[in-house]
C-alpha cells in the first residue's frame, strides 16, 4: 500500500494536506497520524499497532484504521503495490 503524498501543512493549522494530480484534501490529525504510517514496507496490522502504540488513550483502533484505508482507497489516495 502506498500513499500518494501527505504533506504537513504547519504546526499552526494543526492539519495535514494530502497533495495527488486531481487536488488536494486536507486532512484532519487522526487521518494525518495513519497516511504517515504507511510507508510501502508496513502491513496494516503493523500500522495498527504502532497507531495504538502511540495513541493509547484511545483504545483499539482497528476499526477505524480499515475504515479510513478503505475510504482512502476508494478516492484514489491510496494504491495497493503488487
Amino acid at each position: 500500500m502506498a500513499a500518494r503524498l501527505a504533506v504537513p501543512v504547519g504546526a499552526h493549522q494543526d492539519c495535514f494536506v494530502l497533495l495527488y494530480p486531481e487536488g488536494m484534501v486536507k486532512l484532519n490529525e487522526t487521518a494525518g497520524a495513519i497516511l504517515n504510517q504507511i510507508d510501502g514496507e508496513r502491513s496494516v496490522s503493523s500500522i495498527i499497532k504502532n497507531l495504538e502504540a502511540l495513541y493509547p488513550e484511545a483504545g483499539a483502533l482497528e476499526g477505524d484504521v480499515l475504515e479510513f484505508l478503505s475510504e482512502a482507497q476508494q478516492n484514489g489516495w491510496l494504491t495497493k503495490e503488487a
